[in-house]
């Protein structure tokens, strides 16, 4: 039986840059891995299951009535021994293992028009499209690729190089090192043209190191990868003097020097890149207890894993413990599988926090391993976020990268980013658990007139007073005091003197200011400030704070308003008369950490002005700023400045309307990174001229006044590390085992979510005194 829609159907090969979903289907979890293997649509790319369940794969093609798709079903290869990774490795140094070491592929044309006809891979229509699937890099590499390779800059070796007397180089002379026989992995020195095998890889092949032999005789710093070499000009390019992977702007002229001409080249050899990623993603951690026995797995709903994609371990602990509170599961697990109807779903915010919420949630992807798998590891495989991180990071000039992030940072721009997609649907929007109202009462101290104002916040960055105990000798470890949550939470709502000219009788006599709750959140996050800057750089400290297991009460820490027999003092200037003023609280907040006054003026204008942890991380970020101890300058900020068009469209992409983004460039100057700072600092405009009131959100959305305001540890974020930009992150949270019975309660423990390592207890008692960030939610019991 032929097929008509061969014919008609728009197939063509993927080009470099076109996105492959064959990794994992775009709407769930599936894999090549399962049974019924993956379809990818040969007309968009898309890749669907084919599940008897779901099968997201016809649904795609009921919705882009795109018919022809390639079925690939993957069964791994018997594993061989294991060996024990070095602490360290070079990415020279790291072996390839290709698709084909680990898996037996089989593949399969259908088409879904004709009831899923199997079709003759040979037609020439189909080979070419068959052939650039499978041999494409898919969305998730291209992505994860991308992201190091934005990393890679040149250096001065590479940018004032100077080559040898030109040579033209025969086939015999590229086909294998000068120095042996070997024919891959061969690296060419640029200043002189000798070729060289890599070093010796970690297991053994892979290289005799004539390469760096060749350099550590002659000291020639460049060399690149004959078989990273594309036509388009991009290639692995290896820094010696450096000891880096590094670009080169004129690689092209500099192969040519040598006769190699780079249209005429084809990539047939993993990159660095590629290689550092397989590395990555395949290292392990310790899962044992303090008296070194294994922890126990656990499977099923709620306990499903996320596999590190390298330097990942941020976005797991976060979104592990968002997906564990109620709000969130309500919000985005849909047992019957809805989701929305998109012929883009890999680009959908929606579809990937659903498909997120299933993977999680459903306990579909939370097997134990057979027996076969058990002997390599006792956990269940988990599941890859890659679609949803390369998607929420891709406009973040940090979270679009490979490097290992600050796990609270991500946790504040995942919320905005959700918020964001809400638009003005609250009961759509989950992150409302985290919102509630701060108020700031300053009252002059020679007048007594009082002043109120009212911030919405969804967490507070409380400071760990620090108490170090005596040290024998100064090589000892520093050793601190325990301190309670109760004084951070003192100490963050204390009253504060600071320096201030009243508007109301002229006394610069001075204030004093006191933060105190409004209102409360359902589930109030705290970032624990255990840090001191040392030559401007925040050093980590390890204070252990001492958090309560039972419920504790926020009752202490609210706010009154304003009481009888208290004046007001006048209003200050607005804004739109081209006045700034700061936030005396959070002045004085940053001055004690050590900040001049001049860069907490910046940092408050331009992070929105009531937020001390986007003000002080905006300080560190702009610290070398050639100005930054200039003052304010706000000649260019207001509604007469001439926007850029091109910077409107920029922002436009990042999602915000024209609006938003005209008044965010009006209100920075023109600014673009300010700009960005700008919108994230204020997700409730929405760009109109005379913003709309906020006392309405203020006072009914942004949580509720009742007491008592008990709340009780849920989950907590914790990070080993001397930087909260380097180390590793982990979640515990507080789960519910099994099911309750009629002898007794039901069994809750903690739980350690570790990439995809799920397992019960763990070392909570200790990390719970460490912690980076908590969750506490509302106890209304």
């Amino acid at each position: 039986m032929s097929c008509p829609h061969v014919a008609t159907a728009l197939l063509h090969p993927p080009t470099p840059t076109q996105q492959v979903h064959k990794d994992d289907c775009t709407q769930c979890f599936d894999t090549p891995d399962q049974l019924w293997g993956l379809d990818v649509c040969l007309s968009c790319f898309n890749g669907g299951c084919n599940s008897p369940d779901r099968n997201h794969s016809f649904q795609h093609y009921q919705l882009s009535q795109h018919p022809i798709v390639l079925n690939i079903r993957r069964e791994p290869k018997p594993k061989r021994g294991r060996e024990e990774s070095p602490a360290k490795i070079l990415k020279l140094s790291i072996p390839g293992e290709t698709e084909e070491d680990k898996y037996e592929t089989k593949t399969v044309v259908k088409c879904l028009a004709c009831d899923g006809l199997e079709l003759d891979k040979t037609i020439p229509a189909i080979a070419e499209v068959v052939n650039g699937v499978l041999s494409a890099l898919s969305s998730t590499k291209q992505s994860e690729v991308k992201a190091w390779e934005e990393e890679i800059l040149p250096c001065e070796h590479t940018l004032f190089l100077e080559q040898d007397e030109a040579k033209v180089l025969a086939d015999q002379d590229l086909a294998h090192c000068s120095q042996c026989d070997l024919k891959e992995n061969l690296w060419l020195c640029l200043k002189c043209g000798t070729l060289g095998c890599g070093r010796r890889q970690f297991g053994g092949g892979g290289g005799n190191g004539h390469g760096i032999a060749h350099f550590e005789q002659t000291l020639h710093p460049v060399s690149v990868k004959l078989g990273s070499i594309t036509p388009d000009g991009t290639a692995d390019v290896y820094c010696y003097l450096c000891n880096e992977e590094r670009q080169d702007p004129d690689l092209a002229k500099h192969l040519l020097r040598w006769g190699i001409k780079i249209s005429e080249r084809q990539k047939v050899e993993k990159s660095l890149v590629e290689l550092q990623l397989e590395h990555n993603m395949k290292w392990e951690f310790s899962m044992t207890s303090e008296k070194g026995e294994e922890l126990q797995p656990l499977f099923g709903p709620g306990f499903t894993g996320l596999k590190n994609l390298g330097n990942s371990c941020y976005l797991a602990s976060v979104v592990q413990c968002l997906y564990s509170l109620p709000r969130f599961q309500e919000r985005y697990y849909y047992p019957s599988g809805d989701l929305p109807l998109t012929l883009e779903p890999a680009n959908d915010l929606e579809t990937q926090l659903r498909k997120l919420g299933d993977g999680l949630l459903s306990g579909r992807y939370s097997n134990p391993p057979n027996p076969e798998e058990q002997l390599e590891s006792p956990y269940a495989k988990g599941i890859a976020p890659s679609m949803f991180k390369a998607l929420v990071g891709k406009s973040h000039v940090e979270f679009s990268t490979m490097r290992q992030q600050d796990a609270f940072e991500f946790l504040l721009y995942l919320v905005q980013t959700i918020r964001r997609a809400s638009h003005q649907n609250l009961d759509a929007d989950p992150t409302t658990i985290f919102s509630f109202v701060v108020e700031q009462r300053l009252q002059c101290l020679a007048c007594k007139k009082v002043s109120y104002r009212t911030d919405v916040q969804d967490n507070i960055s409380v400071p760990v007073p620090v108490k170090r105990l005596p040290r024998e000798s100064l090589e000892d470890k520093e050793v601190f005091e325990s301190v309670t949550l109760k004084e951070c939470l003192d100490l963050f709502t204390q009253s504060e003197s600071l320096e201030y000219t009243c508007q109301a009788c002229g006394s610069k006599e001075g204030a004093v200011t006191r933060t105190a709750f409004k209102t409360f959140p359902e589930v109030l996050v705290v970032n624990a400030r255990r840090f001191e800057l040392v030559n401007w750089v925040p050093t980590k400290l390890d204070v252990p704070v001492v958090v309560p297991d039972e419920p504790f009460s926020l009752d202490d820490y609210f706010s009154t308003g304003l009481q009888p027999g208290e004046e007001l003092l006048p209003e200050s200037p607005s804004t739109s008369e081209n006045v700034f003023i700061a936030n005396e609280a959070i002045m004085a907040m940053l001055g004690e950490m050590g900040f001049p006054s001049t860069r907490c003026e910046k940092a408050l204008y331009n992070t929105g002005n009531s937020d001390p942890d986007a003000a002080m991380n905006w300080l560190f970020q702009h610290m070398d700023d050639p100005d930054i101890d200039d003052p304010l300058d706000l000649g260019k900020a207001g509604s007469d400045l001439e926007v850029s068009e091109d910077s409107v469209a920029v922002l436009g992409d990042m999602g915000f309307t024209a609006a938003q983004a005209k008044k965010a460039l009006k209100e920075t100057g023109g600014d673009m990174e300010r700009a960005v700072e700008w919108l994230f600092s204020h997700p409730d405009d929405n760009g109109t001229e005379t913003p709309a009131d906020q006392s309405e959100r203020t006072e009914v959305t942004a949580g509720d006044a009742t007491k008592p305001a008990a709340f009780k540890l849920h989950s907590i974020i914790c990070h080993k590390g001397a930087s909260v930009h380097a180390g590793h992150y982990v979640a515990f949270i507080k789960e519910k085992i099994g099911e309750q019975s009629s002898n007794g309660p039901e069994d809750t423990d903690w739980v350690l979510f570790n990439d995809e390592k799920v397992v019960r207890g763990g070392e909570v008692d200790e990390m719970k005194k460490f912690a980076y960030v908590y969750f506490f939610e509302r106890n209304r019991g």
